[in-house]
């Protein structure tokens, strides 16, 4: 099952958080198994507190054979792993974000997981980033593709700027 993922961080060194994020999540990959990521966009903060300061986002791919919860508490891991502090306000400022957005065709409502993500096709910073990497790609129970979803976005979220292709 092909699982994509997206990584964020607007504290500390947001590039290396985003870097050991990757690092971990590849290591739930089957070996030599398929490895996609796309580069990194700062972007302004969404729906987070006043004076939050910019993100760094990227979406990545991965093989994942275990189920959709098995990632769900997998990513839960490294992001305390890594230093979030759960319990924060919502939205508040953070070391690393790792947020699952689809696992293969499941669909998941009841929870703490929804899949594919709720808000995944109405936001720039997940957008283009996964279309980057799979624009072909049709989310569960959708009929549009990520390009089309990006190309008809309606947000007031700013462009997103380039920070790194290859990282």
């Amino acid at each position: 099952m092909r699982a994509g993922i997206a990584l964020g961080s607007n504290l500390g060194n947001r590039l290396h958080h985003l870097q050991a994020a990757r690092d971990l999540l590849k290591k739930l990959a089957p070996k030599g198994s398929e490895f996609l990521q796309s580069p990194i966009y700062q972007t302004a903060p969404v729906a987070c507190p006043d004076g939050s300061p910019d993100f760094y986002n990227t979406v990545i791919e991965i093989e994942y054979p275990g189920t959709p919860y098995e990632l769900l508490n997998a990513t839960q891991s490294i992001e305390f792993h890594l230093g979030r502090v759960p319990g924060t306000e919502r939205n508040a400022p953070r070391i690393v974000d790792v947020d699952v957005l689809y696992h293969g065709e499941a669909t998941e409502s009841e929870g703490l997981l929804e899949l594919p993500h709720p808000r995944l096709t109405s936001r720039r910073f997940v957008l283009q980033p996964l279309a980057d990497i799979r624009p072909d790609l049709i989310l569960p129970g959708d009929s549009a593709t990520i390009a089309e979803h990006l190309s008809h976005l309606d947000t007031e979220e700013p462009p997103l700027a380039l920070v790194q292709s290859a990282w």
